[in-house]
């Protein structure tokens, strides 16, 4: 039997349980005092991008200075490590290096440093290979970068905390509860769900890996597509933890916006190495073989897929051959940590990236945000989402408050 909702009509219905949904709902519910309801599919908060990540709190590094995702980095690392002090979520402001294993790297580790600089970075500086040694005594580089502000957390800590913020003052939240379609009436929205029928003013959608599906059931073309990269992980046997003490990780490919295999040491023990960056044949396919025909039919029916192919195939052809080859994997880890070897590395878990692409073939970069009469859609939130997501989530609910305002006006 469903649950009947139609009694109440809420002022913002938030579609996604993941860190910006539920930060979305944190800053509209105790912030701006609107009553939220917030869904989610799945019969638990943080289940995919969120509760599959590496949990680094990042810098703000990497990103492009003045776009959303360095404005909201930078500003919510600082939220972030306030709010696990005010709730006693444990985390580490533990630091990272970025390696230039080649001369010819060192251009591109000068580059971001000023890249770090520019958004407010404190501490970063470039270090030589002897001082490489003295935060990281077995990782091999001609240079490097040290981050001092990087850090490490749960993020699923962090978001179910988030959750009990909402119910907390007042909010109202639902797993195992799927968006089907929207209807328009009389002013309102009409979610139904295969709980039941929902009512609210406006509606955020925070779907992630079905964001764009989830704009089109709403009527909105979102003019891009979601594309699944899945992540693969190994960890580091114990008796080798030693080998890392932090952070490690090697000069990016600026043509991509992933940042290529890295050793990262974990809030709740343990170092893990990678992630790839393969190609996924389902939105939710965090293993080899996981497949589904509806998406896949989706992803080659879609022109910017072709197109980013045609352009990234040689990266695509090789990442699939790492996936498939402990061997590729190891060697990769190897040019930053000489003395890891194929024993020390066992299978850990995977994440899928909800990667937006648009119709040309390029991959979204930044954060891409959409409104449209009641509604705000958030269409691309990939990394450094989880670490800007207090930011990100005010910057998403102040939008949300705006239509709210106009729709009552």
């Amino acid at each position: 039997m469903g649950i009947d909702f139609m009694s109440k009509t809420y002022d913002i219905a938030i579609i996604g349980g993941g860190i910006v949904g539920t930060a979305v709902g944190m800053s509209l519910q105790k912030e701006k005092k609107l009553s939220v309801i917030l869904i989610e599919a799945e019969n638990k908060f943080a289940p995919h991008q969120t509760g599959n990540n590496s949990g680094v709190i990042h810098s703000g590094l990497y990103y492009k200075p003045g776009s959303l995702k360095a404005k909201n980095c930078t500003e919510g690392r600082a939220l972030m490590y306030r709010f696990c002090e005010e709730y006693s979520i444990p985390y580490e402001r533990c630091g990272k290096i970025v390696l230039a294993i080649r001369d010819n790297e060192a251009p591109i580790l000068r580059e971001l440093e000023l890249r770090g600089q520019e958004n407010g970075l404190i501490g970063i500086k470039r270090i030589t290979k002897e001082e490489i040694k003295e935060h990281e005594p077995y990782a091999n580089g001609v240079l490097g970068l040290y981050v001092p502000e990087t850090g490490i957390v749960d993020y699923t800590l962090v978001t179910n905390k988030y959750v009990e913020i909402i119910t907390e003052n007042g909010g109202k939240v639902l797993t195992s509860t799927r968006f089907m379609s929207l209807v328009k009436k009389s002013g309102e929205m009409l979610l139904e769900t295969n709980n039941g029928e929902i009512r609210a003013r406006v509606l955020v959608n925070c779907a992630g890996l079905q964001s764009d599906r989830v704009a089109q059931k709403c009527g909105v073309n979102p003019n891009l597509h979601i594309i699944p990269f899945r992540g693969e992980y190994y960890n580091i046997v114990k008796e080798k933890s030693y080998l890392v003490n932090n952070l490690i990780y090697p000069v990016p490919d600026t043509k991509f916006p992933f940042l290529g295999v890295h050793f990262t040491r974990r809030i709740n023990g343990g170092v893990e190495a990678g992630p790839n960056a393969v190609l996924a044949f389902k939105r939710e396919g965090y293993k080899k073989n996981d497949f589904s025909l509806g998406d896949v039919f989706q992803m080659i029916t879609y022109s910017g897929f072709w197109r980013m192919a045609g352009k990234h195939y040689k990266m695509g052809i090789m990442e699939f051959y790492r996936s498939f080859n402990k061997n590729k994997f190891v060697s990769a880890l190897q040019k930053l940590v000489p003395e890891i070897s194929h024993s020390d590395l066992y299978p850990g878990g995977a994440g899928v990236r909800a990667q937006a692409l648009e119709p040309d073939g390029k991959l979204v970069d930044d954060f891409r945000i959409i409104e449209s009469e009641n509604m705000v859609h958030v269409l691309n939130a990939p990394s450094p989402a989880a670490t800007a997501s207090i930011s990100i989530g005010r910057t998403i609910a102040a939008l949300a408050e705006k239509r709210f305002k106009e729709g009552k006006g």
